[in-house]
């Protein structure tokens, strides 16, 4: 099966991780990894894991590291063709630490993404993906490591305009970013709730009351997730459905949770699962990557 497209960060991931609670200022032993990760990337290896041949459109460096990331991206069955290379820049990283006790802090590394710009897109300009006159049909997912002046393009051009748009901040110091979407009637937004409050400047109970706060402020969908607590999914003109989210016992990571979930959620809904069913299967497999597990019931 053919795409759909994830659009944004694919860098290395160095991870810090240890099996005790932490605050600022510790010093614990743990381990430290190097995998291939970024925003696009994970929805992408997800997706693929799914039975999907998502298509990717990112910046990488032409230097090794980002010789290797496009070897393993093909090799998982990721579409890499139109990925942009450059030799001025340098392949992207993101560096988190995780304790027993969560996510302790992390930094991301986009430079390159954003140096890129628009470069990234021509595939759905110049007529390769897309264009003017035969815009892009099927389901874009676009991660917030994008430039703001980007992203309000997007929601203005046409080459977007009939696509099945999702957009996820990703990360909370990037939420402002996605504030021109409020004016795309083709966009869903993807948030935690803390993510809806910075977008919307006020405090929200619960997931339901942010994702009718997000669609109050003119979103035409939000999806948003509050944890261990209930998710929701809000459509304008339409009853909220929200739905437990499954008990995680021991959490063994983090990074890369609401990717899976995000993942989770277009699949069933390219699978045709109403969107009771598609929320329900997107928090199952969200807390199943929490635990450890590789696998999940689809």
């Amino acid at each position: 099966m053919m795409g759909p497209i994830c659009i944004g960060s694919v860098l290395w991931d160095i991870i810090g991780k240890t099996d005790r609670a932490m605050k600022q200022g510790h010093d614990v032993p743990g381990r430290i990894t190097r995998i291939p990760g970024g925003v696009a990337y994970n929805i992408a290896q997800e997706l693929v894991r799914l039975g999907r041949r998502p298509i990717v459109l990112t910046s990488l460096g032409d230097d090794s590291d980002g010789a290797d990331l496009l070897s393993h991206c093909r090799g998982l069955g990721m579409q890499m063709d139109h990925a942009h290379v450059s030799a001025d820049l340098r392949t992207d990283s993101y560096m988190a630490i995780e304790a027993a006790n969560g996510l302790v802090a992390a930094i991301a590394d986009a430079h390159s993404l954003e140096q890129a710009g628009d470069l990234i897109l021509q595939p759905l300009f110049d007529g390769r993906m897309g264009s003017v006159d035969r815009p892009y049909r099927g389901m874009v997912v676009i991660d917030g490591n994008l430039t703001s002046d980007l992203l309000a393009r997007i929601t203005t051009w046409p080459q977007f305009a009939q696509a099945d748009v999702r957009i996820v901040p990703a990360s909370p110091g990037k939420a402002d970013r996605l504030q021109p979407f409020f004016a795309m009637p083709n966009a869903a937004f993807y948030v935690n709730r803390y993510e809806a409050e910075i977008l919307c400047d006020q405090k929200f109970a619960n997931a339901q009351d942010a994702a009718v706060g997000l669609i109050d402020r003119g979103a035409a969908r939000a999806i948003v997730t509050d944890g261990s607590a209930m998710v929701c999914d809000a459509v304008a003109g339409q009853p909220c459905v929200s739905v437990p989210v499954p008990a995680v016992d021991h959490v063994v990571r983090v990074t890369g949770a609401g990717d899976t979930f995000l993942a989770a959620h277009m699949q069933a809904e390219l699978t045709g699962y109403d969107r009771t069913q598609a929320l329900t299967h997107a928090a199952a497999a969200a807390s199943a990557y929490v635990c450890g597990k590789d696998t999940y019931e689809f």
